[in-house]
């Protein structure tokens, strides 16, 4: 027996599926395992199978077009290609967040490709109509660009390879936002991106804040936000939140970007014992480089009039904006895209 792996197009509509498994089990073929990838053109079915030895690539073919398959492809593979597709998926983004630089190796072991090639400008599409290739937008910018001669690339499989390389940029830009602090005083603060298993540390941060500190905060109450409202600001759809850890691995403060549109809007919390130590203003700064990342147009903070630390922590940034009043809370605006142009405008 040989293990054969072998890819058709049948009409998507009930029983066209066991016609082909029945066209290939009257061959004495021995399905191991199957995949449908839903197409325009159809299912394409996806088959590992266990063949006669005497039977050839020519014989499949003719198994299969027998079973009203199109486009059939058929190919030699060995016992690696027993682990099914979750599992191969799984340990392969495994891979990933151990080794983000392994992406290239990683999307040739998940879709057999000839070639992966990474291009510094955007593609014009992601999925086009030549289906011997793939294109892939890597979020920190350029397209990988992914080639095989056989079998045409399907939607699910764009979908796993780009969940991937989505993955891959998410590890980077994880480890390249945590850094280590040396506060004014010598204290070392870690500042990374907060994740879900953070909650517990930032509900416990904001027990440990005054009531005041938590008005300024949120601006209305002093008890502080509900379960479910902090566990949207720990991750936000659009924006990042980063905690700052004390050497003990508390979470002592927090700042939050949450994006609308071209605005992003910025907030901190610095539990009491560690205000006016420089943590707030890191916090910040990091924050607003996000947000210039990104490509926002500005970042505004919401404070009252006399919250004169929070204000000096905006004047830092040396970056001059509308501040806009209502009664006592002003509305400061830090321009971003201004600042951009300044910096790129060619020289005259």
């Amino acid at each position: 027996m040989g293990l054969w792996r072998i890819r058709a197009t049948v009409d998507d509509r009930p029983g066209y599926l066991a016609v082909l498994t029945a066209s290939l089990a009257l061959k004495s073929v021995n399905i191991l395992a199957v995949q449908v990838h839903t197409t325009t053109a159809g299912a394409v079915d996806d088959f590992l199978v266990d063949a006669p030895d005497a039977m050839t690539e020519a014989d499949l073919i003719a198994a299969v077009e027998k079973g009203r398959g199109r486009d059939p492809w058929v190919s030699r593979t060995e016992a690696r290609e027993l682990a099914d597709w979750p599992t191969k998926t799984l340990s392969l983004a495994s891979r990933l967040v151990r080794d983000p630089h392994s992406l290239g190796d990683v999307l040739s072991a998940l879709l057999g490709a000839e070639a992966v090639i990474w291009r510094p400008r955007p593609g014009d599409d992601r999925y086009g109509a030549n289906r011997g290739q793939m294109r892939l937008v890597d979020p920190t910018g350029g397209t990988y660009e992914i080639s095989r001669p056989a079998p045409a690339f399907t939607p699910a499989e764009y979908a796993r390879a780009q969940a991937l390389v989505d993955l891959a940029a998410t590890v980077v830009r994880q480890a390249a936002d945590q850094v280590t602090l040396v506060l004014p005083d010598g204290v070392e603060v870690r500042v990374r991106p907060a994740v879900r298993d953070d909650l517990a540390a930032v509900r416990a941060m904001h027990e440990r804040c005054t009531p005041r500190s938590r008005h300024r905060r949120y601006l209305a109450g002093t008890s502080g936000p509900s379960p479910a409202l902090l566990a949207r600001l720990i991750e936000p759809a659009r924006g990042v939140t980063l905690v700052a850890l004390a050497e003990d691995d508390r979470v002592v403060a927090v700042g939050n970007l949450v994006a609308e549109g071209a605005i992003g809007e910025i907030a901190l919390l610095v539990e009491d014992a560690w205000q006016r130590r420089g943590v707030g203003t890191a916090l910040l700064r990091r924050l607003v480089a996000h947000a210039s990342r990104a490509g926002y147009a500005a970042v505004v903070a919401h404070t009252q009039a006399d919250n004169v630390g929070m204000l000096a922590t905006l004047r830092r940034l040396d970056r001059p904006g509308p501040v806009d009043r209502d009664g006592t809370m002003l509305s400061v605006t830090v321009p971003l895209a201004a600042a951009r142009a300044t910096t790129t405008a060619p020289a005259t």
